[in-house]
C-alpha cells in the first residue's frame, strides 16, 4: 500500500512517501496530512508490503548557502523521504560559527529521517557548495581556522597563485580553494600544526565515516586537481603545502562504513555505505537527469547559471569557465550577473505572475537590454565595468518585463554560443531549474530565442543529485 505524510515542525519540513514501507503513526504533536497533488496516485493503509524488509533506499544531502536538505530515493530515483532546515544561527565573537551550524543541521537532518526508513538507507552521499574550504588538525579533524566561505575571496593570494598557475587556469581568481589555502599558508607563518584541507562536503561526510583527507575530483577543481590525469599537477605539487591536500576519488566512490556509533544512535543498518560527494551546483545538474552530451541545464535563480554536458573539456578564467569531469564527459559551464536578482529589484514577484500571463512569448520584443543589477558582468561578457542597460523603459509594463525576459535570453543564447566557440559541444536541449523554471511564458520566450527544446526539469533539487550518487555508490560498494 502507499502513503503519504508530510511533518511539519519548527525549523524543518519533511515530506514522506511510503510505497513499500508501513505507514506508522508519530505523536510529538507533529501534523499528519496527506499531500493533496499525490492523493490521487496512493491509497494510505496500515498494511505492510511483503517486499518491505528488501527496500534499499538512497540517502543524499545538500548543503547550500542558508540551510540544508534531504532527499531518500529508491532504485527506481522516485523520492521516498525529503525534508530541510535552516542554519541555526551561533556566533564565535563577532562573526557566524559556520562549522557548528553546519554539523548540527547535519544531525538534526538525521534525525529528521523517520524511523521505519532510516533501517532500509544503504548508503549515503553529500553536496556542498564549491570552494567552501576548511582547514583542520590532521590528527582530529577539527578546524584550525574558520571556514573560508564560496564567495570568499582571497585577493592577497591571487598574485602569488598567478605566478606559478597556467594562464586562465580556474584556479586563477581570488575565490578559488586554492588561493583560500595560500591566504592562510601565509597568514598562520612557519608555526603550523599537522593540517589538512578538506571542502565542506569532505568534512561533513567525514563526520559519518571518520576517515580523514579524501574529497571528490568535483570539488578538488578548484584547488588545481587536474581530473583529466586524474592527479594533482606538477606546479602544484612543488608548492609546499601540497601535503595539506586530500586524495580524490570520483564522486559518489564508497569511503567507509557509516560510523558505529552514529548507526547505533539513529539506527541506521551497520553496512550503511558513506560515499565521496560533489558540489551543490553539480549535483543540482545530476538531479535533472541531463545524461547526454549536448543536454543543458540553465538555473534561473538570482543569477543566470548554464551547464552543458559536452564530450570536450574547455577552461578560460577570462569567463569564469571551467570544466567539470562527470565520468568520461566533462560538464562545462558559466554564470552571468543578470538574472531573477534584477527582477525582483524592479517588480514584486505578484507584479511578474500577473504581467507575465499578458505576454505574447511567440512575438519578438524590439527593446534591447542588458540586465544587470549592478555594474560588472563575466559571462558571456568579460567587462568588470560593464554598465546595466535597462532603458528605455516603455509606459507599459508589460512591454517592459517582456523586453527584459527576451534579453536575459539573449545572453543565456550568447553564452552556449560562447561554449561552442570555446570548443565545447553543441547544445541541443536545455532543462530549466531555478525560480524562473515556473514562469511558462519565459520558458516559450527562451525557446523562440535559443531555436532549441526548451523545458522545466522534473527534479531541480540538489540533495536528488546526492542521493543518486548514494545510489551509485551503492552500486560498486565494496564494504557489504
Amino acid at each position: 500500500m502507499v502513503g503519504t505524510i508530510s511533518i511539519t515542525h519548527q525549523a524543518s519540513s519533511v515530506l514522506v512517501s511510503l510505497p513499500s514501507i508501513q505507514r506508522q503513526k508519530r505523536g510529538n504533536g507533529l501534523c499528519n496530512k496527506v499531500r493533496k497533488q499525490r492523493a490521487a496516485s496512493m491509497s494510505l493503509g496500515n498494511q505492510k508490503n511483503q517486499n518491505a524488509e528488501a527496500a534499499r533506499l538512497y540517502l543524499g544531502l545538500d548543503f547550500g548557502t542558508s540551510g540544508a536538505r534531504f532527499a531518500i530515493i529508491d532504485k527506481d530515483g522516485i523520492i521516498q523521504a525529503e525534508a530541510k532546515r535552516e542554519y541555526p544561527l551561533y556566533l564565535n565573537g563577532e562573526s557566524q560559527d559556520w562549522v557548528r551550524s553546519w554539523k548540527e543541521t547535519l544531525f538534526s537532518l538525521l534525525e529528521d529521517v523517520p524511523l521505519d526508513i532510516r533501517k532500509h538507507v544503504v548508503s549515503i552521499s553529500i553536496d556542498g557548495t564549491s570552494a567552501t574550504t576548511i582547514i583542520v588538525d590532521s590528527y582530529t579533524g577539527e578546524p584550525l581556522w574558520r571556514p573560508f566561505l564560496y564567495n570568499e575571496s582571497c585577493s592577497d593570494a591571487l598574485p602569488i597563485v598567478k605566478s606559478f598557475a597556467p594562464p586562465n587556469h580556474t584556479v586563477c581568481t581570488g575565490s578559488s580553494t586554492l588561493c583560500k589555502l595560500v591566504s592562510w599558508w601565509n597568514h598562520v607563518g612557519s608555526d603550523k600544526k599537522p593540517a589538512l584541507l578538506l571542502h565542506q562536503a569532505d568534512w561533513l561526510l567525514w563526520l559519518l565515516h571518520g576517515k580523514l583527507g579524501v574529497t571528490d575530483y568535483n570539488n578538488a577543481l578548484k584547488v588545481g586537481y587536474d581530473p583529466e590525469m586524474d592527479s594533482y599537477p606538477s606546479w602544484l605539487i612543488c608548492q609546499p603545502y601540497y601535503h595539506l591536500l586530500p586524495s580524490v576519488l570520483a564522486p559518489g566512490t564508497p569511503i567507509a562504513c557509516l560510523k558505529e556509533e552514529i548507526g547505533n544512535k539513529y539506527g541506521f543498518q551497520k553496512s550503511c555505505v558513506v560515499c565521496t560527494g560533489t558540489t551543490d551546483s553539480i549535483a543540482a545538474f545530476l538531479a535533472a537527469r541531463a545524461t547526454q552530451p549536448g543536454k543543458a541545464v540553465t538555473s534561473l535563480g538570482s543569477t543566470l547559471a548554464i551547464k552543458l554536458l559536452s564530450n570536450t573539456r574547455i577552461e578560460d578564467s577570462r569567463f569564469g569557465v571551467y570544466s567539470h569531469r562527470l565520468d568520461d564527459k566533462w560538464l562545462v559551464g558559466g554564470a552571468s550577473n543578470t538574472g531573477g536578482a534584477i527582477l525582483r529589484q524592479l517588480f514584486t514577484d505578484n507584479q511578474l505572475e500577473k504581467l507575465s500571463e499578458q505576454i505574447n512569448p511567440s512575438q519578438p520584443s524590439l527593446l534591447d537590454y542588458y540586465p544587470l543589477p549592478k555594474a560588472g558582468e563575466r559571462f558571456p561578457v568579460a567587462d568588470p565595468n560593464l554598465a546595466p542597460r535597462l532603458h528605455p523603459r516603455p509606459e507599459n509594463d508589460v512591454e517592459y518585463l517582456h523586453g527584459i525576459l527576451e534579453s536575459i535570453a539573449r545572453i543565456e543564447a550568447k553564452a552556449y554560443e560562447l561554449l561552442k566557440e570555446l570548443g565545447a559541444t553543441q547544445v541541443e536541449e536545455v532543462f530549466t531549474a531555478g525560480g524562473g523554471a515556473k514562469n511558462e511564458k519565459w520558458i516559450k520566450i527562451r525557446e523562440r530565442v535559443l531555436g532549441l527544446p526548451v523545458s522545466r526539469a522534473n527534479q531541480t533539487e540538489a540533495a536528488y543529485g546526492a542521493a543518486l550518487l548514494a545510489k551509485k555508490g551503492d552500486q560498486q560498494n565494496i564494504f557489504s
